[in-house]
């Protein structure tokens, strides 16, 4: 299989998965070891082509960007609550994702670690949807402050690789009583910050391979990823929209625990 084969298979993976409940991270991460290649190679890439698929919130969404966007430079109240909001869920995984960036990285090596989270990510959500009570539809900007905080301290859950950053936001939400669309609709918004800074970071610290040339996947792969991350996901997002307003998160619990169950005996693990 060529390398440019590979950047789009993957691209794909990260576009199908990356808003679902399921772990985009964690799929990329099993793909690269079905592919047979080194995860750690390819760590960056994974990383970084997540940004094409918050190009595709910011193109589904962008009404609602520009409407905030818009109203902060006039300071109206619910510009401002909405990026309070925001930011108060992205500031735990901000903070914590520096001081552990060492351990998380240690982890993108590990396809049990993925395997065993995915497994068990997909039993608390069939708990999460059994006992959540949903509150009233209602919008970003009307949310408390600390449910906020709440969805934000359970994205930090999703830094072991598996557990899935989308499923851990929604089920924060749930088990709070936000009701499933608004719910969704905040785990997409606060992707955008969070994995600005998860790829910002990641560049960074492989700044000097990928100006030299010498990673092992270089920017026109990461390119291709990226592209077709963003057009994967682009039709994702609002078929996962329609989906869960339909039939819940159950469906996605379920396939993470097959497919943990069928990645555990792959690997030999079960």
């Amino acid at each position: 299989m060529t390398l440019t084969f590979t950047a789009i298979l993957l691209g794909i993976v990260e576009g199908l998965t990356e808003f679902l409940p399921v772990s985009s991270t964690g799929h990329l991460i099993l793909a690269t070891r079905l592919f047979g290649y080194d995860a750690a190679q390819w760590a960056t890439f994974n990383i970084v082509i997540q940004l094409g698929a918050i190009l595709a919130v910011i193109v589904q969404f962008w009404r609602t960007f520009w409407a905030v966007g818009a109203g902060l430079l006039k300071l109206k109240p619910v510009s401002v609550r909405f990026t309070r909001n925001v930011l108060i869920a992205f500031l735990p995984s901000a903070v914590l994702g520096l001081l552990l960036k060492h351990y998380i990285e240690a982890l993108l090596d590990a396809p049990v670690v993925v395997a065993w989270a995915l497994i068990i990510g997909g039993i608390a959500i069939l708990g999460v949807e059994k006992v959540a009570k949903q509150g009233p539809l209602t919008g970003v900007a009307e949310l408390p402050v600390v449910k906020c905080l709440g969805v934000g301290l359970a994205q930090c859950l999703a830094m072991v690789p598996g557990v899935s950053r989308s499923g851990a936001t929604i089920m924060g939400a749930l088990a709070m009583g936000v009701e499933r669309r608004t719910a969704a609709e905040f785990s997409f918004f606060l992707a955008v910050p969070t994995m600005i800074g998860a790829t910002t970071l990641e560049l960074w610290g492989a700044r000097h391979d990928l100006m030299a040339g010498t990673g092992a996947v270089g920017w026109g792969l990461i390119g291709i990823g990226f592209v077709v991350a963003f057009i994967v996901a682009l039709v994702v997002i609002k078929a996962f929209m329609a989906f869960v307003s339909r039939s819940g998160f159950g469906p996605f619990a379920w396939y993470r625990i097959v497919v943990g169950a069928l990645a555990l005996y792959l690997l030999g693990h079960a």
